[in-house]
């Protein structure tokens, strides 16, 4: 009788010690929380150390699109997000950059305006490196491109460089032509007085004989007459004479 009561004391200790060390602390573990720590913009091992301290997993994921100038090492983003109260044991996604840049085929920019190909070289992730301009007499090639450093559908990866030759129109200053005045019939003296009183210089004065033609009257000029020239144009003239 005694034996068997020695018996149940015993299994009633253990029966209590289970209750206490298992039971009790799973249920108490049920109502605790822990607060996510801030691991973002530091490196991956770094953020599973923290996160362990603070009685939680850490699971590495990557970003479904690669982002310029962050290293593929480095906690972009997690969830749950900082300060967020979570069970302990839970596990936080940690997102990293994407490790492989993306690559690209170089689209072919020639006639395309300048702005347009900065908006699809930011899309590509691609850097413009150099503009230069040249000088161009159509007006419809003013502000587009003319050349590229790299041929179109080359591969490229993101984060290249290339640049670029835009055309810029020059400003042609027309002068305006006015109409080669008559000085036919009229005398040498004369005649130079009217080609300077119109704008134009006179120029080389030939001679030839003429026994019907009146004596030291111009009976030809170039450029001949209501011909259009610009002002400062030189007239030659040629003058009839008597005698040989």
């Amino acid at each position: 009788m005694m034996k068997k009561a020695l018996v149940g004391l015993v299994l009633l200790v253990v029966a209590s010690v289970v209750m206490d060390k298992f039971v009790m602390t799973s249920y108490t573990r049920q109502g605790e929380s822990v607060l996510v720590p801030d691991v973002q913009k530091i490196s991956y091992d770094d953020a599973l150390g923290i996160l362990r301290s603070a009685g939680l997993a850490g699971k590495k994921s990557y970003n479904v699109r690669y982002i310029r100038n962050i290293d593929s090492n480095t906690v972009i983003v997690q969830r749950p997000l900082p300060g967020s109260e979570v069970k302990p044991g839970r596990t936080v996604y940690l997102v990293l950059n994407k490790r492989e840049k993306p690559k690209f085929s170089v689209p072919d920019f020639y006639g395309r305006p300048l702005d347009e190909v900065r908006q699809i070289l930011e899309r590509f992730d691609i850097v413009l490196k150099d503009v230069q301009v040249q000088s161009v007499y159509d007006i419809a090639e003013d502000g587009k491109v003319l050349s590229q450093s790299v041929a179109p559908k080359t591969v490229v990866s993101s984060g290249s460089s290339i640049s670029v030759i835009v055309g810029k129109a020059e400003i042609i200053e027309t002068v305006q032509k006015v109409s080669v005045p008559d000085v036919l019939g009229m005398s040498l003296k004369q005649a130079r007085e009217v080609i300077v009183d119109k704008g134009f210089n006179t120029g080389n004065v030939s001679y030839e004989y003429s026994s019907l033609l009146v004596p030291y009257t111009v009976i030809n000029q170039k450029p001949a007459v209501n011909s259009l020239a610009e002002p400062g144009k030189v007239i030659d003239l040629t003058v009839v004479i008597d005698e040989e």
